[in-house]
């Protein structure tokens, strides 16, 4: 038995149960003490359960951020103002260099390195 519990201490705990809170009390107890057990170790199973299923889950990686594009162009400008407007709208800024940033957290990282060191992603290999 568990804790070292022969069957000669369960008969003199239930004696003594018995002393103290009369005959009457004693099922009501027993009853209340076998639902509280019940309802723990449901408690924990049902933990146990969302711990595993949440350890199973794959975790998604993480989405390169989007590039949009710039707004149109007016089809017919008004004034020479306006085209001049939308010439310069339409042109997309020139192309910054990346540098060595993680392409999913956006961190910088040193030149040598190939992952990336704030969340352990791959780096992009460098195009020469």
């Amino acid at each position: 038995m568990p804790f070292g519990i022969q069957p000669i201490h369960i008969v003199i705990i239930i004696l003594v149960a018995f002393l103290i809170f009369g005959a009457n009390k004693l099922p009501e107890m027993g009853r209340s003490l076998g639902k509280t057990i019940t309802e723990f170790r449901k408690g924990t199973k049902e933990a146990a359960e969302g711990f595993k299923e949440e350890i199973q889950k794959p975790t998604p990686a993480p989405a390169a951020p989007a590039v949009t594009a710039a707004p149109a162009a007016p089809a017919t400008p008004t004034a020479p103002a306006a085209s001049a407007q939308a010439a310069i709208s339409s042109t997309p800024p020139p192309l910054q260099p990346a540098g060595n940033f993680c392409i999913y957290c956006g961190s910088p990282n040193p030149p040598e390195a190939r992952f990336c060191a704030s969340c352990g992603a791959k780096l992009p290999d460098k195009v020469a």
